[in-house]
């Protein structure tokens, strides 16, 4: 009996090709989705990866023998999956492994509207499906689909610039961006046309095997190059995407990292001023200065945990407007709740560019406490490691939607959640100044070390 648990995960399918991830298990992924979307019609778009050619394909060829026909919008990022699938109004598949190293591949699936498929919302269903047909053959359906060939470049890019106020004013902006070798290569290029900008372009050549960094900005060794860059350049700030595009890190005009939940406070404030008294999502991981900044401007902030799809959930919910995760991903309720990268780049952009201040400058009221970062720990017993911070802070404000948060005196708090997938825990602390942060830290890593 076929076992495709390594691959399909919490929110798409992911694996090493071709041992973990091949034509063949492709090509029934996409009758299974063929047959649990039940549309006449889909898109498909891939990224940089070579292999993403021969599963693109594949994966076709699966929904077409059942009937589905089949638009392949070719090279592009994850956000101009999500495009196609929101305005074609058509169920998709995004082949990417994002950030993963060369030798991954994965597939991104949705329904009509961008609405995600995970675990809890299909995902499960088609794995089990693409298991059935490996082990007994796909079905037919009463026809064979087409599959058709559509150019949805120039449209994204234009979209995205109508979703930014303010975009098409900005003044004059020296930008340096790392697109990593990724998707952001082709996309940025075309959607920063016509705006007022000097573009310092690094790595701008599409390749699945990541020559110069993995494209994975949140990790500080990948921004590295782009940093130096910045300063080199005398530039107002630079922008880091992932392999495909769907998230962007912010780089002043210092050579300094933006934290993301500083982004989120600044978005979310810009969207307010868009749509006032709106709902702002926001993980429990963000800086507190995001439900601050929420609230001073007249909106309503919603905690949620970690995880695109307790976001998009929530989003759908609420009928929030903007939501933000301290990852790196930005939801946006005119983008079909769907993350973008480039949105927030051209927030960010926007919002520099039609004012004065150097984005240092600007983001100063946003940046108010100072974070630990995630910390990881090996530990053989997460349950017990956290029992054992619970009971050492009994008495002290704690909640559970995510791991345990433990509030503390003078503005500090933290929280601690588990791996779904290693045997690790995740530390997150934040305080008013670094000694407080550095206390804090240091005594709940001695509880989760032992």
């Amino acid at each position: 009996m076929t076992d495709l648990s390594n691959i399909v995960k919490a929110y798409d399918v992911r694996g090493t090709v071709p041992d973990q991830l091949d034509a063949e298990i492709a090509r029934a992924l996409g009758a299974a989705f063929a047959r649990f979307h039940g549309a006449p019609r889909m898109v498909i778009a891939r990224d940089m990866r070579e292999s993403g050619v021969e599963l693109g394909q594949a994966f076709a060829e699966g929904a077409r023998q059942q009937g589905v026909d089949v638009v392949d919008a070719g090279l592009g990022s994850t956000d101009l999956l999500y495009y196609a699938a929101g305005t074609l109004d058509v169920p998709g598949a995004m082949f990417t492994a994002s950030h993963n190293p060369a030798k991954y591949n994965g597939i991104k699936m949705c329904l009509p509207g961008a609405r995600p498929v995970g675990q809890d919302s299909g995902l499960a269903d088609i794995r089990a499906l693409a298991e059935g047909y490996l082990d007994d053959g796909l079905p037919s359906g009463d026809r064979q689909g087409t599959l058709t060939e559509q150019d949805l470049l120039g449209d994204y890019a234009a979209y995205m610039k109508q979703l930014v106020p303010g975009i098409e004013g900005i003044r004059p902006l020296k930008v340096v961006v790392d697109s990593g070798n990724g998707m952001g290569g082709l996309t940025v290029p075309r959607t920063f046309e016509g705006l007022p900008l000097e573009v310092t372009q690094m790595y701008f050549e599409l390749d699945g095997s990541f020559p110069n960094h993995e494209a994975n900005p949140i990790e500080p060794a990948n921004t590295a190059d782009l940093q130096a860059r910045v300063r080199e350049e005398s530039a107002d700030l630079g922008l880091a995407f992932d392999g495909d595009a769907d998230r962007c890190f912010v780089i002043d005009e210092r050579g300094e990292i933006v934290s993301p939940s500083v982004l989120t406070a600044l978005i979310a404030e810009r969207e307010l001023a868009r749509e006032p008294g709106s709902t702002i999502i926001h993980n429990l991981i963000t800086s507190r200065a995001v439900p601050e900044v929420v609230r001073e401007n007249g909106g309503t902030p919603v905690r949620t945990r970690v995880g695109h799809s307790f976001i998009k959930a929530e989003m759908a919910r609420t009928g929030a407007v903007f939501g933000g995760e301290h990852s790196g991903h930005f939801y946006f309720r005119d983008f079909w709740n769907a993350d973008s990268g480039m949105l927030a780049a051209l927030h960010s952009l926007a919002a520099l560019g039609t004012q004065g201040r150097t984005l240092s400058q600007l983001l100063s009221t946003y940046s108010r406490y100072v974070p630990s970062g995630e910390i990881n720990s090996t530990v053989t017993d997460q349950a017990g490691r956290l029992a054992a911070v619970k009971a050492a802070y009994e008495g002290r404000p704690q909640d559970e939607l995510d791991g345990l948060t433990v509030e503390l005196d003078g503005g500090a708090w933290f929280n601690v959640r588990a791996s779904n997938t290693e045997p690790l825990l995740r530390l997150n602390v934040e305080a008013p100044d670094e000694a407080a942060m550095a206390q804090v830290r240091d005594e709940v890593l001695a509880l989760l070390r032992g």
